[in-house]
């Protein structure tokens, strides 16, 4: 089956160009107080209530009999290989970082674990004392100065903002190991990642359903959650960078808003 930048792809582009439009449009006071910016509500609305109808008759219920099945070492092997496809492009990703020690990481994490690892399906590398990565060009565009701009939900992939729905767009249609028009057996990476999530969402099953069933909005469940945790992850160890995007920073990212 090819993937085709069809009507699912002209939808992320749509949304990428509404969430740098409105990036644009943002306020100083509004990034440097770290608002949430979500001025195309409705329509994100629309394609979250799209995302948990699709999750909720499809792919909860794959994911978890893809769990309650597959013997749990298989999933963990499963997992290593799709993120043993994804270094490539971390080591691209790291070097437009300028981050020479992490690009070397990525690469020789690839390097052994594709070779001794049975491409991938063993981490050999972390015994190797080369510890797990994770990048990707929404990371590069923050470190380039680009702002989060507007809060964005994309159909099938959730949660995310302007910048790092561009580096999904850049991440999966220049990685030749997830998009392969030409030869959809080439389109390996793309199909690992979709057996990723399936195993992630059937191992979290309940935190997931939590967000997504059992809170009063769970819309602005999910976009707190996702914009506390990715903030978080940019900031790395500079926590003061972290707590400045919050008036209130010992707040329970996991606390329903709209909870009485």
């Amino acid at each position: 089956m090819k993937i085709p930048f069809g009507p699912l792809g002209r939808a992320v582009a749509l949304f990428v160009t509404m969430g740098l439009t409105a990036c644009a449009q943002q306020s100083p006071e509004q990034k440097a107080s770290g608002e949430i910016f979500d001025p195309y509500e409705k329509t994100n609305r629309s394609i979250h209530s799209l995302n948990r109808g699709i999750d909720k008759a499809f792919f909860r219920p794959a994911a978890k009999g893809y769990v309650k099945i597959i013997p749990d070492p298989m999933v963990t092997s499963f997992n290593s290989f799709a993120e043993n496809l994804s270094l490539p492009g971390q080591t691209v990703n790291y070097l437009l970082q300028g981050n020479l020690r992490e690009s070397g990481v990525a690469l020789g994490r690839f390097v052994i674990n594709s070779t001794v690892g049975f491409a991938g399906l063993a981490d050999p590398a972390t015994d190797f004392e080369l510890p797990p990565v994770d990048t990707n060009f929404g990371e590069t565009l923050h470190v380039w100065g680009v702002g989060e701009g507007a809060y964005i939900e994309l159909p099938l992939y959730g949660p995310s903002n302007s910048r790092d729905a561009v580096g999904v767009v850049a991440d999966f249609f220049t990685s030749p190991l997830k998009f392969a028009p030409t030869n959809p057996v080439d389109n390996i990476g793309f199909y690992a990642d979709v057996v990723r999530r399936m195993g992630n969402r059937g191992r979290y099953s309940d935190t997931v359903d939590s967000i997504l069933y059992g809170s009063a909005d769970s819309y602005a469940q999910a976009r707190l959650i996702y914009l506390q945790n990715r903030r978080f992850e940019l900031a790395g160890d500079d926590e003061d960078a972290y707590l400045e995007l919050y008036s209130d920073p010992y707040s329970d990212p996991y606390e329903d808003p709209y909870a009485e």
